[in-house]
């Protein structure tokens, strides 16, 4: 048992040590750039360091909340869009129903990648059981990872 407690607070210290809120003036220059060019309506922009060498932006872009990464040399990495559970594409949501029948769809996400076909991110979740699902948008389950 405390093994198990040691290593949960270990993965709780390491995993602190990245997705650390940042000041603006902490973000790169080339980083900060390349997000203005991306994303020039962008409001309540919150930066943080997600790895070694990647960044995040969180923020408003019209009605929208997204997250863009980038990495230190300011190349574009991912960018997150969420989405409501009514507003997932049809066959998105028929994969869910027909394959998960019973789990409750809890929060869900438009990713897109450089030189990557977009794909949805949604989790789900039935009593203690969830996963992470990433599907396209034409209802094909690309992954699916169980929600630790």
């Amino acid at each position: 048992m405390k093994k198990i407690m040691l290593a949960g607070v270990a993965a709780l210290l390491a995993g602190g040590l990245y997705a650390q809120t940042l000041k603006e003036s902490a973000v790169p220059a080339v980083v900060k750039s390349s997000f203005t060019k991306m994303f020039p309506n962008a409001k309540s922009v919150k930066w943080s360091k997600e790895s070694a060498t990647e960044f995040e932006a969180e923020f408003k872009n019209g009605s929208l909340t997204q997250a863009a990464n980038f990495d230190a040399s300011g190349s574009w990495v991912v960018t997150e869009t969420e989405i409501k559970k009514a507003d997932l594409p049809g066959p998105v949501a028929k994969a869910i129903a027909k394959d998960f029948a019973g789990y409750k769809t809890g929060e869900s996400e438009k990713v897109e990648k450089p030189n990557k076909p977009m794909y949805f991110e949604v989790k789900v979740e039935k009593g203690e059981v969830g996963y992470v699902l990433e599907i396209s948008p034409e209802g094909k389950i690309l992954k699916k990872e169980k929600d630790v």
